[in-house]
């Protein structure tokens, strides 16, 4: 073995622990490559996320505490498409469901500024504001028990002056994504 201080040495004599430290990096990249690719074998089967023996849902009108008699319908139709599109459940007669959504539309406030102008001549705003506040229950009537039991869920959406609907809309779709999304976790 050479000394480092000396000329006449080559590169791979000099610094043999060098040599066997590239080697070793080289083991160990091709390893993790491996068990990267490896770990790509593994994922997720679409469906539901529900537990297997789930697989028809009723879904209930919802108790509209609100002065908007056309909440309840846009709840209950997003509410349908969302758990037969995202959770791959059918539709069912409450009677024969494994799966029974129910809850109450408690308070849908509207027109609420969300900007106005620093000029106090001028006190109009171009963007408004709405708020639904909704109570769900997702039972799972093979079991008896509560899948999900949600008191006080709240969401807004933001409108152009004069478009509360879009706003509605993106507030109730909200609304349903958080529920889903939460009830996915939990199973």
């Amino acid at each position: 073995m050479q000394f480092f201080d000396d000329p006449s040495a080559t590169t791979s004599e000099t610094y043999p622990s060098r040599r066997l430290f590239a080697r070793r990096c080289t083991h160990a990249f091709l390893a993790l490559g491996l068990l990267g690719a490896n770990s790509c074998l593994y994922g997720f089967a679409s469906g539901s996320g529900l537990p297997k023996n789930l697989k028809s849902v009723a879904v209930q009108p919802f108790d509209n505490q609100t002065a908007v008699p056309e909440l309840q319908r846009e709840v209950l139709e997003q509410l349908r498409k969302s758990l037969r599109d995202r959770l791959n459940l059918r539709e069912a007669p409450e009677q024969r469901a494994d799966v029974v959504v129910r809850g109450t539309i408690v308070r849908y406030e509207v027109d609420l500024p969300a900007g106005v102008s620093a000029d106090p001549r001028q006190t109009t705003s171009t963007r408004r504001r709405l708020q639904i506040t909704m109570d769900v229950e997702i039972l799972d009537q093979t079991t008896g028990r509560a899948l999900v039991k949600r008191a006080g869920i709240s969401r807004e959406g933001q409108y152009a002056e004069g478009g509360e609907a879009t706003g509605r809309r993106d507030a109730i779709e909200s609304l349903v994504n958080e529920l889903l999304d939460g009830a996915q976790s939990q199973w």
